[in-house]
């Protein structure tokens, strides 16, 4: 009992070290104050404000589309990657899974110069050099995702497809992918969260006259009592919810899918 209490109580403190600052800014995003800690009434003013910047706005939109892009890349990559680390022989799979983990392992500025200095010989700062980055950081956690999803399948299943007369294409349609899909929504999302979120390698090889919203918020830091500071705080705490709301929702899927094949 006493051991259930002192983990139940260290896992709460980390959950609130980890939330608190958040929680924060959920909460500050409905007050019009311009510096955090001061509470002038509660209003929905910063919302408001956010939806009327067409700046803001703009970024955003410029965001999401490149998060989609690059995301949607990186799951088709992805599973193809985790496939066929599943299917290989014992050496081949152990070094592209190796080598599919030197992203996630390697220190992110170390990946961002080494970008831009490979882009700089073929695309310097263009769409194209900031879309194949956030492919080369996103694209390992797809394999990470959809990798527990393969080897929870029973491997006879698609032997079995090929001896009922199906081809390997139509046996990996109907058979393979159904099965770790799961796994594969689960790994897109994380990359449309990776690069949403990301700022280093964005910093590094994105063009000079596009900004995301990380890129625009740490220049907005940068200069003292800046005018959009205060709505950031609304966009952070829309952004926090609708990726909780997206987790649950694949969660409560993914739930709904294993009751059923019980």
């Amino acid at each position: 009992m006493v051991k259930k209490l002192i983990k139940g109580g260290i896992l709460a403190i980390g959950l609130l070290f980890i939330y608190t600052p958040i929680l924060l800014l959920v909460v500050y995003s409905f007050t019009p104050a311009i510096t955090m800690g001061a509470w002038e009434g509660f209003s929905f003013a910063l919302y408001s404000q956010l939806f009327n910047n067409a700046e803001i706005m703009g970024i955003v939109g410029d965001t999401i589309v490149l998060a989609v892009v690059a995301s949607s890349i990186s799951t088709v990559l992805g599973t193809l990657g985790a496939i066929g680390i599943y299917y290989s022989k014992r050496k081949a799979a152990t070094a592209v899974n190796v080598m599919s983990h030197i992203p996630i392992i390697n220190a992110e500025i170390v990946t961002a110069v080494a970008l831009a200095l490979f882009f700089m010989l073929i695309a310097p700062n263009t769409y194209f050099s900031l879309i194949i980055a956030h492919v080369v950081i996103t694209v390992p956690f797809v394999v990470l995702s959809i990798k527990p999803k393969l080897q929870q399948m029973d491997g006879n299943i698609y032997e079995a497809a090929l001896d009922l007369g199906a081809t390997p294409t139509k046996a990996l349609f109907k058979v393979v992918l159904p099965e770790i899909l799961p796994g594969i929504l689960s790994g897109f999302m994380l990359a449309i969260t990776l690069s949403l979120d990301d700022y280093i390698v964005t910093a590094f090889t994105k063009p000079d006259n596009f900004e995301t919203i990380s890129t625009y918020v740490y220049n907005a830091i940068k200069v003292p009592q800046h005018s959009a500071l205060p709505q950031l705080r609304a966009l952070s705490a829309i952004i926090f919810v609708l990726i909780i709301v997206a987790v649950i929702l694949l969660n409560v899927a993914g739930r709904k899918k294993k009751e059923k094949t019980k």
